[in-house]
């Protein structure tokens, strides 16, 4: 989003010109069905004119009336399949409706190709638990925003890894260390940490050994990468 409207085409585009491993993507689905990319519940936040606000929950919009909203520069919403026509590269597709699901268990049945380069996540137990039984062919990973979230889950983190049936974890900086990145590589699951805003984070992260992290700006991560790597 640091170049382009985010969630859209040339957002996508602009990151594969970059040169990144992955591209991270919100999915919802509107009143009648649509799959389709925005990471809030509304497009208040997003729209690039008035007449774009204050339409309500686009859960409970038509795909016509958000795919007419302006979301910068010219951009729409795309669909589901819109951005995987677009992309090349693996997905990281969070999950930020519930709703999608069953959406989303018919749209990779009929295609598999983009499902071999999708690993689906999000902050949701429930969701994630339930991708695990209707979707148990395409890798997982749950999201906390910080580690405790994790270890105060009933049972501890094994026990959330094992409901959602994750392959990797998704954390945020708190609470987390590097001994604990290590017992979970040691356990044969990667981390992410997220997000890198600044230059700071990036080293905080390389510090404690993550396999990888989220930028909105990947262009200069990745110059900070190179710098702190030489």
């Amino acid at each position: 989003m640091a170049e382009a409207p985010e969630n859209t085409i040339a957002s996508y585009r602009v990151a594969e010109e970059i040169g990144v491993d992955e591209l991270e993507t919100d999915v919802r689905i509107s009143s009648d069905g649509q799959l389709f990319m925005l990471h809030d519940a509304t497009l208040d936040r997003v729209a690039a004119e008035p007449a774009g606000k204050g339409l309500g929950p686009v859960a409970e919009l038509t795909w016509s009336a958000i795919s007419a909203v302006d979301v910068g520069e010219g951009e729409r919403v795309p669909t589901l399949e819109q951005m995987y026509q677009a992309t090349t590269r693996l997905i990281q597709l969070e999950i930020k409706d519930l709703a999608a699901i069953d959406g989303l268990a018919g749209f990779f049945a009929r295609h598999p190709g983009y499902a071999e380069r999708t690993i689906l996540t999000g902050f949701s137990v429930e969701a994630m638990a339930a991708v695990a039984e209707k979707l148990p062919q395409i890798p997982r990973g749950i999201i906390v925003s910080q580690w405790s979230h994790a270890e105060s889950h009933p049972g501890g983190y094994r026990k959330l890894i094992e409901e959602t049936g994750s392959c990797r974890i998704h954390s945020g900086a708190e609470a987390l260390t590097a001994e604990v990145v290590q017992q979970l590589h040691d356990e044969g699951f990667p981390v992410h940490g997220w997000p890198t805003r600044d230059e700071d984070d990036l080293r905080r992260w390389l510090k404690l050994g993550v396999d990888g992290t989220t930028s909105d700006d990947p262009r200069t991560a990745r110059r900070w990468l190179a710098e702190a790597v030489r």
